[in-house]
């Protein structure tokens, strides 16, 4: 029995397994005070249609630029650790156990780690091979196709009859 179920290990990742792995750093392209350790558990079990990441962020640093996905949604479990969540305009104090949705077309979010310790969280999103990324604070717009990335000022986006979008 047990060498039947022996190839599906692949689809586990224990405590132990997490607790090993380095993860990644990343520094947002648009905000160098953006920085967080990225482990991709949904890319280390094969997940091709959903981003499951356990990420962790340093006081004073943010998770990422405030953002709007136009065609993804994903969502934040905040695990450990406490934050300032900016929607829009609007900020909240999160901490361990509080959950954010970020659906599409919502409003922008972000996450800065207002705390004393590392904030710790599971975000859960699609994986759509098409997604539109807006920074409002940035003036700049985001184009996922596939693999590629394209990335505009907002002022540059025009319709077919050249009146501007945004």
């Amino acid at each position: 029995m047990e060498n039947q179920h022996r190839g599906h290990r692949r689809f586990l990742l224990t405590r132990a397994d997490i607790e090993a792995s380095a993860g990644v750093d990343k520094i947002h392209i648009l905000n160098t005070g953006a920085r967080r350790r990225d482990l991709s558990l949904g890319d280390r079990t094969g997940l091709a249609h959903l981003g499951v990441h356990r990420i962790e962020v340093e006081p004073g640093f943010a998770s990422t630029e405030l953002h709007v996905h136009r065609f993804e949604e994903e969502c934040i479990y905040v695990l450990a650790g406490e934050a300032t969540l900016t929607l829009d305009n609007e900020q909240f104090q999160v901490g361990a156990g509080d959950f954010i949705a970020c659906p599409a077309n919502g409003p922008a979010h972000k996450l800065v780690n207002s705390g004393t310790v590392t904030l710790v969280c599971l975000v859960v999103g699609q994986r759509l091979d098409f997604d539109v990324v807006d920074y409002p604070e940035r003036g700049k717009r985001l184009y996922r196709h596939h693999r590629e990335r394209d990335l505009v000022d907002h002022a540059a986006i025009a319709d077919t009859k050249g009146n501007r979008k945004i």
